[in-house]
């Protein structure tokens, strides 16, 4: 299918990002190895080292990658812009199954996307090489808004790194405050080929319908969804936030295997608050994004 079918996964930024790993395995998650990124600039450009390291948070569906600069020196593959706003979340990945579709429908649409951008990292030192295929909106506002295939889905969802003591098992919702919701909806409705509708708040939602191992290899068939609201509504999906520039990928919702109750025990000294959809670490407590446990 020539569509996105699944959140795939939300990406966290830091200059330094050994202070945001451990924040998140302080949040009970456990994260995958240091990798250091590589790739094309150009899609038919050689495969380079990136300044840029990540450790990621896996669930069975979808996942949290926390990305920083580890090398100054090389190319940090967009991450010194991203900080450059503020620390926080800045990535925001829709998974399909067919790249070269996806590409073809987008040009279709008249999306000048001049191909498809490829990835690769080790998943520990020393290890087999994952890889992915990407479809970045160019020159998005909102960050790095992207299809993405993996090619690999296998080498990166390891059980190993998939143990969490908070119950986290599925990435569920990205919450997005920006000036103009009509304008940023149009887009990533253009991105993933997907029908917008209202959202209950305000402004606009996206619903991708899912599909078995849309997003991780075990991954079971369920709705994801994004949330595109103003930033006055903002506070009503996640109390007390508030943004402190537009466009903000401002929270998410991790569905827990047990509606949030491991979380709350073990985050009891954090200043946790009440959403609508669960338990909230405020952005201050998750480097610089709210993560809701459902």
């Amino acid at each position: 299918m020539s569509t996105a079918l699944a959140l795939d996964h939300l990406g966290l930024c830091a200059r330094d990002p050994a202070p945001l790993w451990a924040v998140w395995e302080g949040l009970g998650f456990a994260l995958s190895p240091v990798a250091q990124q590589s790739g094309r600039r150009t899609p038919d450009g050689p495969v380079e080292p990136f300044g840029s390291a990540n450790r990621c948070a896996f669930l069975r569906h979808g996942y949290v990658e926390l990305l920083g600069i580890l090398d100054p020196a090389l190319f940090a593959n967009g991450v010194d812009r991203f900080v450059a706003r503020h620390d926080g979340a800045h990535i925001l990945a829709l998974g399909i199954g067919d790249a070269e579709g996806n590409l073809a429908r987008l040009r279709r649409g008249g999306l000048d996307i001049p191909g498809i951008a490829w990835l690769q990292r080790p998943v520990e030192a020393g290890g087999p090489i994952a890889r992915f295929a990407r479809l970045p909106f160019p020159d998005a506002p909102e960050g790095r808004v992207q299809l993405v295939q993996h090619l690999t889905p296998e080498l990166v969802w390891d059980p190993r790194w998939m143990g969490h003591r908070n119950g986290a098992d599925a990435l569920e919702t990205a919450i997005l405050a920006v000036a103009n919701p009509a304008e940023t909806t149009a887009r990533l409705a253009r991105l993933a080929g997907v029908a917008a509708e209202p959202d209950p708040l305000a402004g606009f939602r996206l619903r991708l319908p899912g599909a078995p191992g849309a997003a991780g290899p075990n991954s079971p068939r369920m709705e994801t969804r994004i949330r595109v609201l103003p930033p006055e509504a903002l506070p009503r999906a996640l109390p007390g936030v508030a943004a402190p520039c537009l466009p903000f990928m401002a929270g998410m919702v991790i569905r827990t295997t047990d509606k949030g109750a491991s979380a709350r025990a073990l985050l009891r000294h954090l200043p946790l608050r009440e959403a609508p959809d669960g338990v909230m670490v405020p952005p201050e407590q998750a480097g610089g994004c709210a993560v809701v446990f459902a």
